[in-house]
């Protein structure tokens, strides 16, 4: 959506406002729901935070603009009846008041949620290349090359094999984490990203019918 899409909203409809549903761009989980006024939505569209319209002040208020939690806004777009807001956004800090992740934390992870964590890892991998803190085992790993990365993708994939045929089933679940962390920084260091992956594997399923 585009500044000159925000006129085109059928904003009589709910009386200058709008339900603005606001997920996470990198996980799909559904962090709070607010109203948005063509003038807040504006706001969004031009300054790259998340602004609603607050029913109880009558005015418009930067999500974050106390706590420093501000929603950065990926993508807007609208329904199919030009009605209700659908924001992407990546979130600074918890989202909620009370310091949860969501406003709706009690509701139930989906599937797609629970893996979305691996697309949030891998841009805390991203970061922790582009900052390269002194601590950090990525950014170290990183700066050794795609040669190195590759052989600890080798070494955790017969980490992995061992648990397995071992039955530890504990000591399986934590290789495969090894190994999908490792998987994706070797990715990064080939400028390519997990949804590459994914998209091979959709296009083999659709292959095979």
């Amino acid at each position: 959506m585009t500044l000159d899409d925000v006129g085109t909203l059928d904003w009589d409809k709910g009386g200058g406002l709008l339900p603005a549903i606001v997920q996470h761009a990198r996980t799909g989980r559904v962090l709070m729901l607010g109203y948005m006024s063509d003038a807040a939505l504006r706001e969004t569209l031009g300054g790259g935070r998340v602004v609603f319209y607050s029913r109880s002040r009558e005015t418009l208020w930067t999500k974050g603009e106390t706590s420093g939690n501000y929603l950065n806004v990926v993508d807007v777009s609208t329904d199919c009846d030009s009605d209700a807001i659908l924001v992407l956004a990546d979130p600074i800090g918890p989202t909620c008041h009370k310091g949860t992740e969501s406003c709706f934390a009690d509701a139930a992870s989906t599937d797609a949620q629970r893996l979305g964590f691996l697309a949030l890892l891998e841009n805390i991998i991203a970061n922790r290349i582009a900052d390269q803190p002194e601590s950090s085992y990525t950014a170290k790993l990183f700066a050794k090359g795609t040669g190195r990365i590759a052989q600890k993708v080798g070494e955790e994939g017969v980490e992995t094999a061992l648990a397995a045929v071992t039955r530890d089933d504990e000591g399986l679940v934590s290789e495969c984490a090894d190994l999908v962390f490792h998987l994706l920084v070797l990715l990064k260091s080939r400028e390519l990203d997990l949804e590459l992956v994914v998209e091979e594997l959709k296009a083999r399923h659709a292959a095979k019918g």
